[in-house]
């Protein structure tokens, strides 16, 4: 049996199952490669782990997940649209979903300037990439190691910044 690369259970088992007549018994690994994509296989390659073994043709398959996957279009690579919204979906009155949104609004609104304060104070100890020496850095690699988590803290935080921006942009 050669690798496969197999994305769903059920090809799985139909890589599976291609496979027992050809062999009285087997095992098949599965491996993560370095770019993160799942790779099936008969042989272990370092630290894969045993997911199937086949037995005079006899299956042992994992459960399938309760779940069936994504229907694909296999020709253009998009998914089914999602059905229409049944007639008898709840629906939440104009009104009420403006409060909520104003509610929503008020709230980022808030998280905005509690997050660009934060960052405000991050920048002014910070200052301008020379922040004060504390006591406890007489190690001068110490002081770079504070100073590089102040950078990833006001990175962290500029993001936050964005990201609350964005979502109020979004409120309709």
């Amino acid at each position: 049996m050669t690798s496969l690369f197999v994305k769903h259970p059920a090809g799985i088992l139909l890589a599976l199952a291609l496979a027992a007549p050809a062999s009285a018994q087997s095992v098949v690994y599965r491996c993560v490669d370095k770019e993160g994509r799942v790779l099936y296989t008969d042989t272990n390659a370092g630290n894969c782990k045993v997911v199937d073994a086949i037995v005079s043709g006899a299956i042992s398959a994992p459960p399938a997940s309760s779940r069936p996957p994504a229907a694909v279009n296999m020709r253009q690579g998009a998914a089914r649209p999602a059905p229409a919204t049944p007639a008898n979906f709840p629906r939440v009155d104009s009104a009420a979903q403006r409060a909520r949104d104003d509610d929503r609004r008020a709230i980022l609104d808030e998280e905005l300037r509690a997050e660009e304060k934060k960052l405000a104070d991050l920048r002014r100890d910070f200052n301008n990439g020379e922040p004060e020496r504390q006591g406890n850095e007489r190690n001068y690699a110490k002081y770079q190691q504070r100073v590089a988590q102040m950078r990833e803290d006001i990175g962290r935080a500029e993001k936050n910044v964005e990201a609350i921006k964005r979502e109020i942009a979004n409120i309709r």
